[in-house]
């Protein structure tokens, strides 16, 4: 469990205390944006390299029981992780790593839920997993990521405004951190024709992954 507490340890303080911090920008003017780039990708790498060895090598203790009412909540879930997931791979997004262009843009699709899409993807992931496995191994494992993505959105929004703050004025007027703020405000509208093909591209993700967690992972998500 040392191990992995240190793991997790190492990916939080790069994505939080590097990332998200005038550390980044300390870095960025000694390596270029590139060179940042690079060494953050293959830290990153590492990272979650050790994090995941830690994890499977763990010893771990039962913390609570998961009823099968709240194993079928947790799966049903995972579809809009897995529909924010693909919608953040289709939708131009300045949070978004080289896309800063996307700043002046319309948001579109799953951007006009959430400017963080691919983070809330993997908030969700990681409470599910948090509260489905009911172990200290999973709460450590599955909490880094959690934690990570929900302290990563305000610190991207903070690194965007610094960047381009007439812009990104204008951006955040219109989108929301929080799914659906926006659109509860009256600020943006839900275009149902551009989320088509994300919400196709996830509900074949989530099911596909239904079918082959057990092979894959060696457990099924199935409440039984």
């Amino acid at each position: 469990m040392t191990a992995l507490l240190l793991a997790a340890v190492l990916w939080i303080g790069l994505h939080v205390g590097i990332a998200g911090t005038s550390a980044r920008a300390a870095l960025v003017r000694r390596l270029g944006e590139g060179g940042f780039r690079g060494a953050f990708s293959i830290a990153s790498a590492i990272a979650i390299t050790l994090l995941v060895l830690a994890w499977r090598n763990a010893g771990t203790v039962p913390l609570w029981a998961v009823p099968p009412a709240i194993g079928w909540v947790l799966v049903a879930v995972m579809l809009p992780s897995f529909i924010l997931f693909a919608g953040s791979l289709m939708a131009r997004n300045p949070t978004s790593v080289g896309q800063n262009a996307a700043l002046s843009a319309e948001p579109r699709g799953v951007l006009r839920i959430t400017r963080h899409p691919m983070l809330w993807a993997f908030a969700l992931w990681g409470a599910v997993h948090v509260i489905g496995n009911g172990d200290s191994a999973s709460l450590v494992f599955f909490g880094a990521f959690l934690l990570t993505a929900a302290l990563g959105m305000p610190s991207l929004d903070a690194k965007v405004a610094a960047r381009d703050p007439s812009a990104w004025a204008g951006f955040a007027s219109r989108t929301s951190l929080l799914p659906f703020g926006a659109v509860a405000a009256g600020r943006n509208r839900i275009a149902w024709r551009e989320l088509a093909l994300p919400a196709l591209v996830g509900l074949v993700a989530w099911a596909a992954m239904l079918h082959f967690h057990p092979a894959i992972f060696g457990v099924s998500p199935i409440p039984r």
